[in-house]
C-alpha cells in the first residue's frame, strides 16, 4: 500500500490519441485530478470522488482539444486534514 499521496507522470508521453494517469492514495481522501491548457483554462476534470488507500489509474484522450501542451493536478485532501496538491506536464501531438 501506498506510503504518500502521489501524482505520476502520464504514460506515453507525449501522446496522440490517449494516455494513462496513475497517482496513489495513502489514506482515504477526496481526490481530484483536473487538466489545465496551458492559460490555465480547465479543459476536464478526469477523477472527483473520495478514494480508499491504493493505486489508481485514469484514462485522458485527446478528442476535443489542440496539439500542445497540458497541465494535470491532483489534489487530495484526506481526513487528518492534510492536503496533497501536484501538478504534471503532458503533451498531445496530432
Amino acid at each position: 500500500m501506498p506510503t504518500t499521496s502521489a501524482l505520476q507522470q502520464n504514460y506515453p508521453n507525449p501522446f496522440n490519441s490517449s494516455t494513462v494517469i496513475r497517482y496513489s492514495v495513502n489514506e482515504m481522501s477526496d481526490v481530484t485530478i483536473k487538466v489545465f491548457d496551458m492559460t490555465g483554462r480547465e479543459v476536464t476534470t478526469l477523477v472527483n470522488g473520495t478514494k480508499q488507500n491504493g493505486m489508481f489509474s485514469v484514462g485522458f484522450s485527446n478528442n476535443n482539444i489542440a496539439s500542445g501542451t497540458y497541465i494535470y493536478r491532483m489534489t487530495a485532501h484526506n481526513n487528518s486534514g492534510k492536503t496533497t496538491v501536484e501538478t504534471k506536464k503532458m503533451v498531445v501531438l496530432k
